[in-house]
């Protein structure tokens, strides 16, 4: 990991390893940001994946970029096994227009960003660098706010890369979807079954939760019995799917336990654009609220989440599991 630097673009030279098919635009993009004569950058080019995968080990890359190009047609898992050989190092995916669908599933296995060709003048290579070290760097100071239940971030976690990535949003125009959840029958299982086991399902709830997020999306359990997802760039119509992906998950997990030992599971979804203004502090005050104030879903139905309408952006709200009981919140 990098150590902290108020601004990472800034070393006194930054190492960066990159695979790129011709014509090579974010190279020149690079000898645009970092000239020759001023020796803040110290590339590394190299022509085929073989050879990155080798250079990683001998350049310690600060950061790597990677042209899908070279691994038609695996570029994702390509993308993953370089997450998983090097899983320190911050991975920028370049991708042609017609690949874009597969950068944005780079995402999922390990990617930090990608970026377009076409479009990759120095400003647009300069952002991409700048998001993918920052959250690197952010992610190291972030570390030490770990659950050690869940290993999820703490709610001081969460509100140190909340507001990070809303300033980031701010800045290109953005948007976020925060989801809450709350185990509400958490101090009735732990006294049914344990602290060993209420232990376990935490860490089992974490699990259901962090279906359908990416690796740069933000996962907290941030109380007792609470837990956050923070979906980076997501449009608002993603919301509706992330809260049914988490329901129809739980479940699943409900069927393969006891009625009496299935988990009751609250939740509200926020939206947040540059119009919203709002800090990450008052969106989590906001949907914290909503999830509060959520009624209950019937046992076995459905229940369709409300609308995202309004520039404030409703909540959704639902409990998930057992109905007719009311479970104490953990």
């Amino acid at each position: 990991m990098r150590p902290r630097n108020e601004d990472p673009l800034r070393e006194e030279k930054l190492h960066i390893l990159v695979a790129e098919d011709a014509p090579g635009e974010a190279i020149a993009a690079l000898r645009t940001l970092y000239p020759e004569a001023e020796g803040r950058m110290d590339l590394t080019d190299v022509g085929s994946l073989a050879t990155l995968q080798a250079a990683m080990a001998m350049v310690s890359p600060d950061v790597v970029l990677v042209d899908l190009t070279l691994a038609r047609p695996e570029g994702v898992d390509a993308v993953r096994r370089l997450h998983r050989s090097a899983p320190s190092v911050p991975l920028i995916v370049l991708a042609d227009l017609a690949d874009k669908e597969n950068a944005i599933r780079c995402l999922d296995v390990g990617a930090m960003h990608y970026l377009l060709k076409g479009s990759m003048d120095a400003r647009t290579v300069e952002r991409g660098l700048r998001a993918a070290l920052e959250r690197d760097t952010l992610g190291a100071l972030t570390d030490i706010m770990r659950d050690p239940v869940t290993n999820l971030y703490t709610r001081d976690g969460l509100l140190t890369l909340g507001a990070h990535a809303l300033e980031t949003a701010r800045r290109g125009g953005g948007t976020v979807v925060l989801l809450c959840a709350l185990l509400e029958n958490l101090a009735d299982l732990r006294a049914e079954l344990g602290p060993a086991t209420a232990e376990q399902i935490l860490r089992d709830v974490a699990g259901l939760l962090s279906v359908g997020f990416r690796r740069t999306d933000v996962l907290a359990r941030i109380g007792e019995g609470q837990f956050a997802a923070l979906a980076v760039n997501a449009a608002k119509p993603s919301a509706p799917t992330l809260w049914q992906r988490v329901q129809r998950r739980v479940d699943t997990f409900n069927q393969l336990r006891s009625a009496a030992n299935a988990i009751r599971l609250r939740m509200a979804v926020g939206f947040w654009s540059v119009q919203e203004g709002e800090p990450f502090a008052k969106l989590l005050d906001r949907v914290e609220a909503e999830l509060r104030g959520g009624p209950m879903t019937i046992a076995g139905k459905e229940e369709q989440p409300a609308s995202l309408a309004g520039a404030a952006s409703s909540a959704i709200r639902a409990s998930v599991g057992e109905s007719g009981k009311s479970g104490r919140a953990g």
